[in-house]
Parts: structure tokens; C-alpha cells; sequence
């Protein structure tokens, strides 16, 4: 069957560009004129129809592209408008939207579009499935890990899962978003809430001078709860993390 209009095909359903039809029924009318007439048929928007913007070519060197709005229509919407048009192109286009309709109800089709829709859905499972591997994996490792690490570290290992962060930029998300003090006296210790949420410790450790001068160094460390926890977070807003610089959070 030679191709009168084209046509887009999904597995659910068969649409086209009205524009194209008004331009094949050598329609007089102006189409923004012509188009809401026919909706009045008794047509519905995003059930029968959608608009669609598209962009076209001008002689304007200062303005080379301008916006046109068209209209994707169902076959059922064309076949229906073909028929208002009491015209030889009228009847052309209604023949061949019948035949369009009967070859997509052909068992042929409806086969090949179920063959296409289950690969489809295996492929999309296959994926979640990996990506669901992949996380209990990462999770399994970091349970299996008893040790706590530095922030430094969780920020090399948030960089091998793909997330452009450094050492000071973790620093100051994790100030700005509650998990660390931003008191001066204080600075970087884990607030109450990591505490409770056990997803950081705070470590004390004493170093002896000569003299017997003593100093007590808390650090803050990252628990394994805490790598998932923050790993499983920043996933979440890759895209973001990688274009923002320091300045901006």
C-alpha cells in the first residue's frame, strides 16, 4: 500500500499530523481557521487530539525559524474529517485510512506489536533488574564493613558512583543540610539528628605533649549506615551535584 499521508504508529495506536491532512484535501480555508471548526464535531482535546508545536524555516535572515502550531490527530479523528469533505481527495483519504485500520487489526500486527511490547517490558525489567543488583551489592559490601571512614573518603566513594563532589564541597553540603555543625566551637561535628539517625560518630582521641600537655581531637566519622544512607541520597540528584560549583550551595 503506497504511503498517501504518513503516519505515526505506536503499540497503541495510529496518529497523524492535520496540518499534512488539511494540506492533502486542499483545504481553502486557513487552517487556524479551519481546524477548531472540525473539533466542533464533537472532538476532545488529549483524547482525539494533542497540539504540537514545530518549527519552520523563514526567508528572515534575523529570524530564520518561527514557530507553527499543527495537531496530532487519531485515525479514527481523520477518518471522521475525511468524510466531511465531499471531495475526490476526501474519499482518497478515507480509503486509505480504512485500509490503514485494517492492516493494523490484522493478526499479523497485533502479533508483532505484542512481540515488540513484551521485548519491550523484558529489557526494561532486565535493566532494573541489574540496577537493583548493583545497589544491593554496594550494600552488601558497606554492611559487611564494620569500619567507619572519614568524609574525605565517603567523598572519593560518592565520586566512583558517578557523583562529581570533592572533600570540601561534602563539607559544606553536609553543613548546609543539617548533618554537621556550623558553630565555629563545633565546626563539622555531627549534629544531633546524624547522631540519632546513626549515620555518624564522633571519635575522641588524646595526644600527649612533652610536658604532659594533653589535647583531645574529636573526628567525625561516616558509619556504614551512613555510606548507604548518603550514597542512596546523592543518587538521587546526580545531575544536579555535577553542575553546581562550590558557590552555589
Amino acid at each position: 500500500m503506497n504511503e498517501l499521508l504518513k503516519v505515526n504508529c505506536d503499540n497503541e495506536r495510529i496518529t497523524l499530523s492535520v496540518r499534512q491532512l488539511h494540506e492533502f484535501l486542499e483545504i481553502k480555508t486557513k487552517y487556524k481557521d479551519w481546524f477548531p471548526r472540525m473539533c466542533e464535531y464533537g472532538f476532545n482535546e488529549n483524547v482525539d487530539y494533542r497540539l504540537v508545536a514545530q518549527k519552520k524555516e523563514t526567508n528572515n535572515p534575523k529570524n530564520p525559524f518561527t514557530t507553527i502550531n499543527d495537531h496530532e490527530i487519531t485515525l479514527d479523528m481523520a477518518k471522521e474529517i475525511a468524510m466531511l469533505q465531499r471531495s475526490e481527495k476526501g474519499k482518497q483519504a478515507r480509503q486509505y485510512f480504512i485500509e490503514l485500520e485494517k492492516k493494523w487489526n490484522s493478526p499479523e500486527q497485533i502479533m508483532a506489536r505484542a512481540i515488540l511490547l513484551s521485548n519491550s517490558k523484558i529489557e526494561h525489567l532486565t535493566l532494573e533488574n541489574e540496577q537493583l543488583k548493583e545497589k544491593a551489592l554496594f550494600a552488601d559490601a558497606v554492611s559487611a564493613s564494620p569500619d567507619s571512614i572519614y568524609i574525605g573518603d565517603l567523598a572519593k566513594l560518592l565520586k566512583q558512583n558517578g557523583i562529581n563532589i570533592g572533600q570540601n564541597r561534602l563539607f559544606l553540603i553536609l553543613r548546609n543540610e543539617g548533618y554537621l555543625i556550623k558553630r565555629e566551637c563545633m565546626r563539622n561535628e555531627p549534629t544531633q539528628r546524624s547522631l540519632e539517625l546513626g549515620i555518624m560518630e564522633l571519635v575522641e582521641s588524646t595526644w600527649e605533649y612533652s610536658g604532659g600537655l594533653k589535647r583531645i581531637n574529636k573526628t567525625t566519622f561516616i558509619t556504614g549506615k551512613g555510606q548507604i544512607y548518603f550514597i542512596n541520597k546523592f543518587l538521587n540528584k546526580t545531575d544536579s551535584i555535577n553542575q553546581l560549583s562550590l558557590w552555589e550551595f
